[in-house]
């Protein structure tokens, strides 16, 4: 169980974070490492696309957000964290991601599909609230996909 739970972790988070072309990126703020990347659907694994419940197409994309914060003893562990955002080509209104977290033997993150402009730059905003305390963090990331035609 336990190794089946890391395979499908180690291929979902090698594609999401920079197999064929996505982006994938960290951003620190205090004791928190956000982590935040954007894939096209079509590149996800069939089993890892259902064990999900995310829809594979050449014209979906998916951003994939996790937030590990850091400890006195230099180790880091999940954390939980709220996030909102958006995303849009440059010339036209940005449309709302809705997020949803996926929990699974102790790992923590946050998904959201979107509709794939092609070769056109994405602009990405995320709101991300690790701290219940501060304010949320933004995060901006442009990139562009190409749909298969």
């Amino acid at each position: 169980m336990a190794n089946r739970w890391l395979l499908r972790m180690t291929v979902f988070l090698a594609l999401c974070l920079g197999a064929f072309g996505a982006h994938g990126d960290r951003q620190r703020v205090g004791d928190y490492v956000i982590h935040y990347s954007a894939i096209g659907t079509r590149f996800l694994a069939p089993e890892v696309a259902e064990e999900y419940g995310i829809q594979r197409s050449a014209g979906l994309g998916l951003v994939h957000v996790s937030v590990r914060e850091h400890r006195d003893d230099g180790t880091t562990r999940p954390a939980s964290a709220s996030v909102k955002g958006s995303v849009g080509p440059l010339k036209e209104t940005p449309k709302s991601l809705d997020f949803r977290t996926v929990r699974d033997n102790g790992a923590v993150y946050q998904l959201a599909t979107f509709r794939l402009t092609h070769d056109a730059p994405m602009h990405f905003t995320l709101k991300v609230r690790a701290d219940r305390n501060a304010a949320a963090e933004t995060v901006r990331f442009v990139q562009r996909f190409y749909l298969e035609r």
